[in-house]
């Protein structure tokens, strides 16, 4: 029986030794779409820090996910961002925040009537999380990653939103309301890390990819390295303007497999097959990842990679 215990310890701690090992020796940022269903649900990740995008629906989907590629002992997410307040995109959140302390949350003012929402709400509420909603032009830091914020802008909020209750501007989670198309709220960031970049998009429809495409095209920007294609592939989403302005080496689209909107449609896949962009779909490839040193990026299309590592440095 000793024995049988001391084996277990012994093969614990070896699990312990050597995937921190692979966490803190690995000098490359990852990008995961999870594979969420029909939502969006992407993790960032750099050594031992995350930034959390989106967290799909209530399925139980998300935090299995992060489970795969966090290292089991990390039970803080750095950043938390969520694009805008639809289910499929804040449902899976109510997890994250039961599991995981969540040092900062970036979204938007605007609320939903849904009780999935309000649960959302509470469990913020009841956390030491810092609450910021963030508007074109701010920069978030975390170590060598930046988060730029495209959208939405500080006029669009005053002109679409009336606040429903007294909160500090700019720190609060659910305070305003609007008759406008939530996914033209959608938060948008460009993450940065050394000479890579990648677009987060959120469901932004073509206006705003359109408006977003300008902006690039004034700061003569790069081509990018990553999209996260808007609204999950619809048709009402990736604008050719802002995909021409971007010229991305990889796209990637969250979807659900044999999803009841026809997600991802025809034209935004022959839109980006047209321009040579190579296409991962989280319904086709399950979690697909993106690896890059800052300079060099290596596309992946599932965790067996990772894991065949991890299971090789265990031996």
């Amino acid at each position: 029986m000793r024995n049988t215990i001391f084996i277990f310890f012994a093969c614990t701690t070896a699990v312990l030794i050597w995937t921190t090992v692979i966490v803190y020796s690995d000098n490359t940022m990852r990008i995961i779409a999870c594979d969420v269903g029909q939502g969006d649900g992407i993790l960032v990740q750099y050594k031992t820090q995350q930034v959390l995008i989106d967290g799909g629906k209530p399925n139980g989907k998300i935090v299995p996910c992060l489970s795969r590629y966090m290292p089991f002992w990390d039970r803080t997410i750095e950043v938390v961002l969520l694009t805008h307040p639809q289910l499929d995109h804040f449902g899976g959140l109510i997890d994250v925040f039961q599991t995981y302390t969540v040092r900062m949350f970036l979204t938007n003012a605007l609320d939903s009537d849904s009780q999935e929402y309000r649960v959302l709400k509470s469990l913020v509420a009841k956390s030491d999380t810092r609450v910021i909603n963030p508007v074109r032009g701010q920069k978030i830091r975390m170590g060598l990653i930046t988060l730029d914020i495209l959208n939405p802008t500080k006029e669009f909020l005053a002109q679409k939103t009336t606040a429903a209750s007294q909160v500090p501007q700019g720190e609060g989670l659910g305070y305003s309301t609007s008759n406008a198309d939530p996914n033209d709220f959608s938060l948008v960031a460009m993450v940065r890390f050394g000479e890579f970049d990648a677009l987060f998009t959120g469901d932004i429809g073509p206006k705003i990819s359109d408006q977003i495409a300008r902006i690039i095209q004034e700061n003569e920007h790069d081509p990018i390295e990553y999209l996260k294609v808007p609204h999950h592939g619809s048709k009402n989403g990736l604008s050719s303007g802002l995909l021409e302005a971007l010229n991305p080496q990889v796209a990637v689209i969250s979807s659900g497999k044999k999803n009841s909107y026809g997600h991802p449609h025809q034209e935004i896949l022959t839109l980006l097959r047209d321009q040579g962009v190579s296409i991962l779909r989280t319904d086709e490839n399950g979690d697909s990842i993106v690896e890059t040193n800052g300079r060099e990026t290596t596309i992946k299309e599932n965790d067996q990679d990772f894991l065949s590592r991890l299971r090789l440095q265990m031996k």
